[in-house]
C-alpha cells in the first residue's frame, strides 16, 4: 500500500478534481472566500428545539454548518430507552434520530438544511449500521467517526466487529448518487492527553479506510492538545500527509476546540476557544469545532452555542488581518506520523486488517485507553516545555529519541489527574492582556 501520490503537497486539495457533495461544496467556497467555518456540538430530544438550534445557529453571524448530535441511547442502539425517554417526557443528551426516524427528521430539515446550511450528524456510535440507513434516509449532508476512533473511546465493542460495520456502512455511503461526507475522528483520541504524531498517524489511517471502502469526500480532525507550537506543527504534518496519502480524494482539515477538563470561569472556557480559533487560522485549517463556556458545567444552551460560534469567527477575523505567523519548528511529528502510518499498513492485505493486527500487537496503542483491545503500555505526559511527547512507547516502533528527557520519573495516579487539569489550570489563570475575550464578553 503506497501513496496516492497524485497531490505533491497538502496545501491544496483536490476540489476541482473529484466530484463534492453539498457540505464539501460548502467547506470548498468559505475556504476559497477565506471564511473560517465554525460548527457546535449541539444536540436536543425533542424536535422543536432541535430545530430551533439548527435554525439559531443558521442565523449567527457568522459561516456555519449545522449540527445534530445524536444521544447516548441512540449511540450504543438502545432505540427502546430512547423512545421510552421521549415517551415520558425525560431530556436526553441529543437527538434520537432512529427513533424519531427518518420521515420525521427530513421533515425537521425540510426549509432549514440546503446549499447555505449543511447539516453534519455526529454521533459517537461503534456499531452504525441502523443510525447510517436513518442518516441516508433523512437527507443529512455528512456524518462522521471511524473503526477506531468511535469504538476504543465509547465502547465495549470488540475493535474487529467495529471495522466490520464501518466497511458496512462506507460501502453503503459510497453506493449513495450524491457523495455524503465523512469526517474521521482519528485526531481526537480521547480528547486529550495522546500525543499529536498518533493523533496526526490515525486520522490518516481511517482517511484510508475510508478510501478502501469507496468514499471520495472526507475529512481529517485534529484536537488542540497543550502547546500552540505543536499543535500548529501537527496540523502541518496532517496537511502534509493528507496531500501524499489521499491527494486523490476531496479532503480538508478540522479543528476541535479542546476536548479534555475543560475551564470552569466563563474567562478562561473564552481564552482557550480563542486560542484554537487563532490555531485554526494560523494552520489553514477549514473548519473549527467549537465548545462554549458552559462545557466544565452542563449541556450548553442554544444561546451559549451560538454566543461561541460568534466569538470564534470574531477571534478568527482579527487574526486573518493579522502578520502570517513563521513556520513551525520540527520536533519530528511528521516523520514519527509518517512511520507509524507506513509500518502499520504492512502489517495486513487492507487497511482494516492492518490496524487489527497494529492495536492487537500494541504497534498502535492510545495512552490510558482502557477498551481491552487496545495494548495500553504507552505512555504520555506533558513536558516542562507544556507539549505533550511520549514517557514509555511501548511496543510503538519508535526509538528513544521520542522521549523527552524530563519524563524518565515514574507517573502516579496524582501526576495523571494534575495532567489532565493542565489546560484548565492554565486558562482558568491567563490574564487577558491584549485579548478579544476584555472586548467581547
Amino acid at each position: 500500500m503506497t501513496p496516492s501520490g497524485d497531490t505533491p503537497s497538502g496545501d491544496t486539495p483536490p476540489w476541482t478534481t473529484v466530484r463534492s457533495g453539498r457540505f464539501s461544496r460548502f467547506v470548498q467556497q468559505a475556504a476559497s472566500d477565506g471564511r473560517l467555518i465554525v460548527q457546535p456540538r449541539m444536540g436536543f430530544g425533542p424536535v422543536s428545539r432541535m430545530r430551533a438550534g439548527l435554525e439559531a445557529v443558521r442565523a449567527a453571524r457568522c459561516t456555519t454548518v449545522g449540527t445534530i448530535t445524536v444521544d447516548s441511547y441512540t449511540r450504543v442502539n438502545d432505540h427502546q430507552s430512547a423512545r421510552q425517554a421521549l415517551h415520558a417526557g425525560d431530556d436526553l443528551n441529543g437527538f434520537p434520530l432512529v427513533t424519531h426516524g427518518a420521515e420525521t427528521t427530513r421533515q425537521m430539515l425540510f426549509g432549514l438544511a440546503d446549499d447555505d446550511f449543511p447539516v453534519q450528524v455526529r454521533h459517537g456510535s461503534a456499531i452504525p449500521d441502523e443510525l447510517f440507513a436513518a442518516l441516508v434516509a433523512a437527507g443529512a449532508d455528512a456524518t462522521e467517526g471511524g473503526p477506531v476512533s468511535y469504538c476504543l473511546p465509547y465502547s465495549r465493542v470488540p475493535l474487529r466487529e467495529a471495522v466490520a460495520s464501518w466497511a458496512r456502512c462506507c460501502e453503503l455511503l459510497a453506493g449513495m448518487d450524491e457523495p455524503m461526507h465523512v469526517e474521521s475522528f482519528g485526531g481526537c483520541m480521547l480528547g486529550q492527553l495522546c500525543p499529536p504524531g498518533m493523533l496526526v498517524a490515525l486520522t490518516i489511517l481511517e482517511g484510508l479506510f475510508f478510501r478502501e471502502h469507496g468514499l471520495r469526500d472526507i475529512s481529517l480532525s485534529y484536537a488542540q492538545q497543550t502547546h500552540p507550537g505543536q499543535d500548529l506543527e501537527a496540523l502541518a504534518a496532517l496537511r502534509s500527509l493528507a496531500g501524499e496519502w489521499l491527494g486523490d480524494l476531496n479532503w480538508h482539515v478540522v479543528l476541535y476546540t479542546y476536548m479534555g477538563v475543560f475551564p470552569r470561569t466563563p474567562v478562561g472556557a473564552f481564552r482557550i476557544l480563542e486560542e484554537s480559533a487563532r490555531l485554526a487560522v494560523r494552520s489553514g485549517t477549514e473548519r473549527l469545532i467549537v465548545k462554549t463556556q458552559a462545557e466544565a458545567m452542563r449541556i450548553p444552551s442554544i444561546g451559549e452555542n451560538v454566543a461561541a460560534l460568534e466569538f470564534a469567527a470574531a477571534v478568527a477575523e482579527d487574526e486573518a488581518s493579522r502578520a502570517p505567523v513563521p513556520p513551525p519548528s520540527d520536533t519530528g511529528i511528521l516523520d514519527e506520523a509518517r512511520l507509524l502510518i507506513t509500518t502499520t499498513l504492512q502489517l495486513g492485505s487492507d487497511v482494516g486488517s492492518a490496524l487489527l493486527e497494529a492495536f492487537a500487537s500494541g504497534h498502535l496503542d492510545v495512552p490510558f485507553c482502557l477498551h481491552r483491545d487496545n495494548a495500553n503500555r504507552a505512555r504520555a505526559r506533558i513536558d516542562h516545555r507544556g507539549q505533550l511527547v511520549w514517557s514509555d512507547t511501548g511496543a510503538l516502533p519508535l526509538t528513544g529519541t521520542y522521549q523527552d528527557e524530563c519524563t524518565a520519573q515514574r507517573l502516579t495516579a496524582r501526576g495523571l489527574v494534575d495532567m489532565l487539569g493542565y489546560n484548565e489550570r492554565r486558562f482558568d489563570r491567563e490574564q487577558l492582556v491584549g485579548s478579544p475575550v476584555r472586548r467581547l464578553l
